[in-house]
């Protein structure tokens, strides 16, 4: 006799079952990522850095004091240095605070474009920059063995005030006073104030008067 435990059994439909996907066996050599479903996994390039070419280094937020030699005794124990320039005004001769260095190796200039960047010297990070071959200008080198000599201003404007003029250069001079006259009238002029003054040309200096003593 059937019980009734396996009518119920029998009666009771049988479930269904998702068809699984068969993933394929990986390789024998090891992937970078796990594949997807259907799919092998690869292996990621490896992306190589391209060789080192700069030669020339931007040097920025130099401090005070930090000059030409000392540059060149601190960057020296990285490798052979070729030149060494720091911009300066050319009126009073004062560092404007960047520069450019030259190694003769370019790996050593990314090594200290690495490793420098951001160093803290005298209170100020030093900020330093490869510079491409073919970003570099001509005449960045010019007049660096140059020493600075400080010229004395006052003497070269006052020769130049005083110096001898030929007759078209006083009559370019006097057209140049005229124009700045005039100029100086109409804005005079459009501000509403009522002034006089005398002209420039043919303006004669009051005389002074002479003094009389009578002496008893």
């Amino acid at each position: 006799m059937v019980t009734k435990a396996k009518k119920r059994a029998l009666a009771k439909k049988p479930k269904k079952t998702r068809p699984t996907l068969a993933i394929p066996a990986l390789k024998s050599d090891s992937s970078d990522f796990v594949p997807l479903e259907g799919g092998s996994g690869g292996k990621i390039p490896q992306l190589s850095e391209p060789p080192a070419t700069a030669t020339v280094l931007y040097v920025g937020r130099i401090p005070h004091g930090f000059y030409e030699d000392e540059m060149e005794g601190f960057f020296k124990q990285f490798g052979k240095i070729k030149r060494i320039r720091i911009a300066r005004n050319r009126k009073t001769g004062r560092s404007k605070h960047y520069g450019f260095i030259e190694f003769e190796n370019p790996e050593v200039a990314k090594v200290v474009a690495d490793e420098i960047h951001g160093y803290l010297l005298f209170e100020h990070q030093l900020q330093i920059k490869p510079i491409p071959p073919e970003r570099v200008h001509p005449k960045l080198w010019r007049g660096m063995n140059l020493r600075f000599k400080q010229r004395n201003w006052t003497e070269i404007e006052r020769w130049r005030h005083n110096r001898e003029r030929t007759v078209e250069q006083h009559q370019h001079l006097v057209e140049h006073i005229l124009r700045r006259d005039g100029r100086c009238r109409k804005r005079i002029a459009a501000a509403g104030i009522d002034y006089e003054f005398p002209d420039f040309v043919g303006r004669k200096r009051p005389v002074p008067k002479k003094i009389r003593f009578d002496l008893d």
